[in-house]
């Protein structure tokens, strides 16, 4: 579904995009995005919408085939390397930025991001980050559950599956949001800002 509106009272939320998830080359699916999702924080900032910044910090205790090896964190118990959930500097934080600790792919999953939205008087959320099958897509999912109307920025966000990634945007985000590029969605809030000048 195509991007209908920006909300007035949306919140721009960026999951995952920390040193210890993002390759710290200039590797050609991610560096995109970092760069797209900072142009999304600069949008918002300008219009003094919300900005939500995730990071993760650890993981379900669940066994799954999938194992524990990975770059998205350790066994159980183990530490996670100094800096590992440093968020990348392109990000460029902000004191007004909104910064939320999740230990789940879900970031709304014990958290209290949800509570942080409703008293910011958040109807509609736009998500971008890593990983877009697991942490973009359950938080998602969560955020359509609880009411809100949700915004994917397909062009800021990756996966390092690129099946998994092209069949969330194909065919998990239709049914849970509508769908945009960065542009459309920066657009639309020049727009916003124009129209309250």
């Amino acid at each position: 579904m195509p991007l209908t509106s920006i909300d007035p009272t949306s919140a721009l939320i960026v999951i995952d995009l920390q040193k210890g998830v993002v390759p710290p080359c200039a590797d050609i699916p991610v560096t995109p995005v970092v760069q797209r999702a900072a142009e999304l924080a600069t949008a918002f900032r300008r219009r003094g919408l919300p900005v939500v910044l995730v990071n993760v910090t650890g993981r379900p205790s669940g066994r799954t085939d999938a194992g524990r090896s990975g770059s998205r964190g350790s066994a159980a118990g183990a530490a996670f390397p100094p800096g590992w959930a440093d968020l990348v500097d392109e990000l460029d934080v902000q004191p007004t930025d909104h910064l939320i600790t999740k230990r789940r792919r879900n970031a709304f999953h014990d958290t209290g991001l949800d509570t942080l939205l409703r008293d910011l008087g958040v109807t509609q959320v736009v998500l971008a980050g890593i990983s877009t099958s697991s942490g973009v897509e359950s938080t998602a999912r969560a955020a359509y559950d609880y009411g809100y109307h949700v915004v994917l920025a397909t062009d800021a966000m990756s996966d390092p599956d690129a099946e998994a990634h092209r069949n969330s945007i194909e065919r998990i985000f239709p049914k849970t949001g509508e769908t945009a590029t960065t542009a459309e969605i920066t657009a639309e809030i020049t727009d916003m800002v124009e129209e309250t000048r």
